[in-house]
């Protein structure tokens, strides 16, 4: 009895537990390279956005003026929509007389909700990688070894027993195997390489809330002492 060793062949042939485990492991693949597609485009939209709003922000731009062009965006976010949200707080405690620690306060706490959800979002999906890369390969050999025990369930049924009645069994059941680690190994690797991207915006965001707060510190010690007779 000849077998089919090709990918279909060897599919179509394993028993419908490890053709499921299969079908799961390609789905899970799948939607890995998609998630990896747009973390990768969203997280190169956020640093391209924090290049130019820092150049912009650092030449000098009178803050209000940057403040009513970036508002103007139906669309903000990134560093652009700390900035905005910061300056706002600013200028409506400002407006209330508070004094300059709260008003520095107050700014702080504004930048510091708007940048935890901007990294939340940019966080978005990559607990899916990396639950794909854990249990994949896992779910692979939970395959492999269904089909191996079925193939030695089969091979002791038959008098005689030879290794070209075994293999197909046998390697139908390492395909999954295989399957577990090429949606794995992609998964794993975007992870650790989105992580470290989202970290490393996160730092650059505290940074500007620290160094735009003192900024605004200044201005508000200065408008007082001004206001001041």
């Amino acid at each position: 009895m000849e077998s089919d060793l090709t990918f279909i062949g060897l599919f179509l042939q394993a028993s419908f537990v490890v053709q499921l485990v299969m079908l799961l492991l390609l789905g899970v693949s799948v939607a890995s390279w998609t998630f990896i597609f747009q973390r990768t485009k969203a997280l190169k939209s956020a640093e391209t956005e924090m290049r130019n709003f820092e150049d912009k922000f650092w030449s000098g731009a009178d803050l209000n003026r940057l403040y009513q062009e970036l508002s103007a965006r139906t669309n903000i976010g990134g560093i652009s929509g700390i900035f905005c949200s910061g300056f706002k707080e600013f200028v409506r405690l400002r407006k209330g007389n508070t004094a300059v620690n709260g008003i520095v306060d107050g700014t702080y706490r504004a930048m510091r909700v708007t940048m935890s959800r901007e990294v939340e979002e940019l966080e978005s999906r990559l607990p899916f990688l990396a639950t794909a890369g854990s249990i994949s390969p896992y779910i692979g050999l939970f395959g492999t070894v269904w089909g191996i025990m079925n193939a030695f369930i089969a091979l002791g049924e038959v008098q005689q027993a030879t290794l070209a009645m075994v293999a197909p069994g046998i390697a139908e059941a390492l395909i999954a195997t295989a399957i577990g680690l090429f949606a794995a190994i992609p998964a794993v690797i975007a992870y650790n390489r989105f992580s470290h991207k989202v970290e490393k915006l996160e730092n650059n965001y505290a940074n500007f809330m620290e160094e735009f707060s003192a900024i605004l510190h200044r201005q508000a010690i200065a408008a007082q002492q001004h206001q001041t007779p």
